[in-house]
Order: C-alpha cells, then sequence, then structure tokens
C-alpha cells in the first residue's frame, strides 16, 4: 500500500492554496508556524537581531507577494527559506564589512577520509555546563563560521532539513552541500575542542 502523506505536510498544502486563493487568515497561519525559524535562521546568517527582523519580514512580504510563483513541486517551508537566505546574504553584502563567501564558491575537501564528528570528548558536558551554557557555547563556535559554510549547517544540523531540500533552499548542488556540512562541522570540531581543552576539560563525545 502506498504510504500517506505526512498530515503536517497535507495541512501545509491546504494553508498555501488557502492563501493563494486570497485567504489572509491562511497566510497568517503559515507566517505563525514559520517565523521562529525564519528568524533563527536570520539570526544565524546576519547575526544581528535587527538585520534579522527584517529579513524576517521582508520575506514573509516577497513570499505573499510572489504566492502565485510557488508551483508546490517543494514544500512552501523549503521555498520560504530560500527567500530568507537570499534576504540575508543581501543584508550581509549591504554591510560591506562582513567578507561573505558566494553560495556558488566550489570548495574542495576530502570527503571520504575525513571523519563526521565534530569532537570527542570523554566527559559529559552538562555535568560541566548548564543547557543554556552549552547552547550558548555551540551558537558562538556556529557564527564564527563563514556564510557559505554557516547557512548550510544551519539548516541541515539546526533546521533539520534533508540534504536534497537544503540544495534546493540554497540554490547548490548536493554534493556542495555535503562539501559544505563537512567542512563547516570540522571548522566547529576544531573550535570546540580548543575551546574546551582550554578550559581545561577532558575531551567527550558531543555531536
Amino acid at each position: 500500500m502506498p504510504t500517506a502523506p505526512p498530515v503536517e505536510n497535507n495541512e501545509e498544502q491546504g494553508l498555501v492554496e488557502r492563501a493563494r486563493a486570497g485567504d489572509m487568515q491562511a497566510f497568517t497561519s503559515l507566517v505563525d508556524r514559520y517565523e521562529r525559524k525564519i528568524f533563527r535562521l536570520a539570526k544565524h546568517i546576519t547575526q544581528n537581531d535587527e538585520d534579522a527582523e527584517d529579513v524576517l519580514q521582508e520575506s514573509f512580504l516577497k513570499a505573499y507577494s510572489n504566492l502565485d510563483t510557488f508551483q508546490g513541486q517543494s514544500k512552501f517551508y523549503t521555498w520560504l527559506v530560500r527567500i530568507a537566505v537570499n534576504e540575508a546574504l543581501m543584508k550581509l553584502r549591504k554591510r560591506k564589512s562582513d567578507r561573505t563567501v558566494s553560495l556558488d564558491e566550489p570548495h574542495e575537501t576530502e570527503e571520504d577520509t575525513v571523519t563526521r564528528e565534530i569532537a570527542v570528548w570523554d566527559d559529559d558536558p552538562e555535568k560541566k555546563y548548564s543547557r543554556e551554557e552549552l547552547r550558548d557555547i555551540l551558537n558562538k563556535a556556529v557564527d564564527g563560521l563563514k556564510p557559505a559554510f554557516r547557512t548550510v549547517f544551519v539548516l541541515r544540523d539546526i533546521e533539520e532539513l534533508s540534504t536534497e531540500e537544503t540544495a534546493e533552499a540554497l540554490g547548490i548542488s548536493v554534493p556542495a552541500v555535503k562539501s559544505r556540512l563537512l567542512r563547516a562541522r570540522l571548522q566547529l570540531r576544531e573550535k570546540l575542542t580548543r575551546l574546551f581543552k582550554r578550559k581545561g576539560d577532558d575531551v567527550f563525545a558531543y555531536m
């Protein structure tokens, strides 16, 4: 028997169809469903609350204005993420103080020969740090990544989009997503290992 589509996908599709027909309440429901995720994504890219709020507003305005162009071949959220990423990167370019890395720039890596783990520590970090402290440490490490790597890491490992959805949202290939994700994880491994060693902690399995 064929597997039925997830209820959540059916609900999203229904909201999108109603919004395209002019139902503003349906679009408001889509905003309520995704605004926190879009804001979090925008903040990770722009590293600025004010810019992230602008990106949030501009992304939903652009999505509403272009609903007729949404063909439904992907999830509405994936389409919305692509709009938000583009808006956030435009913010970075306008700033000029942040040297961005083009999302189309190729990155080479020996993917098959390097382990995927970010860090290998022996002790449980929660014995030494609270959840909030660990979250703050990880967020700062993620924010230190270059935009192209940071965006892929946020979409894949924080927002939990699939590799294919991430590629579609960013307009890049699946191999490019895998390459950038690996580099992001390796850079985080180095940052976090160095940080915990500097604090005198033992090394432990974290991610």
